[in-house]
């Protein structure tokens, strides 16, 4: 093999996120209509003398100096997991950081699930046997909760730990924009802060219908939803209301919300002129702020 064998990480979206109390085992039970975005990392594969991880992209330093711990994780267990007579000859992991760190986007799991697929590429490219979908599904579930998800990269109902899948409803392209204030909102923190918060939701999952015709369908049905975890990350991050604020207060916002445990936030809007309009009044308001329109739903 010669080229380069690239895949999109792309980013992961909570359009709503329920969220039950602790459970017995250190883990809170969830439901969430998980969406992708047709932005996020890329990981790419090259040929190499030996096996290697490369960190580049404008969020690359905030990763350190060992990079995405779960990119190698996934790269090792699965190879680990094929018998010995595979021969996957060695490689060059790339990991082009584009989104940023602890984001709620799903980042590190994304880009997780794409290393699982670009070695898959890679065996299925040099005619070797590699990984069937049961064992990429165990080993995604054995790197986290998000990784599951992520390797579906389309819509879906999440629950239990975030691990259990259920398709979602038919749903139109959603035209959003991402927007983060470049705060990293560690996800242990903000468990931690909706643990100590007292008021504990429940991981109820909505009645939805099987298909949602439009934009505007889709966001009524979402308006009574929640994201339990917006509240504290807010408190441990107040710039998470500044940019809600700032989304609210623009035209082109049909409705908006945090993602995950934060700190990015998305809009959608009627159509990509919107989008691209929000995008560039933001990025010229809040120089300081990571701001991507994008297609959800793709």
């Amino acid at each position: 093999m010669t080229a380069v064998l690239r895949r999109l990480a792309p980013a992961k979206v909570n359009l709503f996120l329920h969220v039950g109390p602790v459970a017995v085992d250190g883990y809170h039970p969830v439901s969430s209509l998980m969406v992708f975005a047709d932005i996020g990392d890329e990981m790419r594969l090259s040929p190499a003398q030996d096996m290697g991880f490369c960190l580049e992209g404008p969020f690359a330093d905030a990763l350190g100096p060992d990079g995405d711990n779960l990119v190698l994780a996934a790269r090792d267990r699965l190879l680990a997991g094929l018998p010995p007579a595979s021969g996957a000859a060695p490689f060059r992991l790339t990991l082009d950081k584009r989104l940023p760190i602890a984001a709620g986007l799903g980042g590190g799991s994304a880009d997780a699930a794409a290393t699982m697929r670009l070695v898959a590429d890679h065996l299925a490219a040099r005619g070797l046997p590699g990984p069937d979908a049961d064992m990429l599904d165990a080993l995604a579930r054995g790197l986290g909760a998000d990784v599951a998800a992520c390797l579906e990269s389309r819509p879906v109902l999440a629950t239990g730990r975030g691990d259990r899948l259920a398709p979602a409803p038919s749903m139109p392209p959603l035209d959003a924009v991402l927007v983060n204030p470049r705060a990293p909102c560690p996800t242990g923190a903000v468990y931690r802060a909706y643990d100590a918060g007292g008021v504990v939701a429940a991981a109820d999952t909505p009645k939805l219908p099987g298909r949602l015709e439009t934009v505007r369908d889709v966001i009524d049905h979402l308006r009574p939803t929640r994201n339990d975890l917006q509240a504290p990350a807010i408190a441990l991050q107040p710039l998470i209301g500044e940019v809600l604020a700032a989304l609210s207060e623009r035209p082109e916002t049909l409705w908006s919300r945090m993602s995950g445990s934060g700190a990015t936030c998305f809009a959608l809007c009627a159509d990509p002129g919107s989008a691209q309009r929000l995008a560039a009044d933001l990025a010229q308001a809040h120089p300081a702020w990571w701001v991507s329109p994008c297609r959800l739903v793709v």
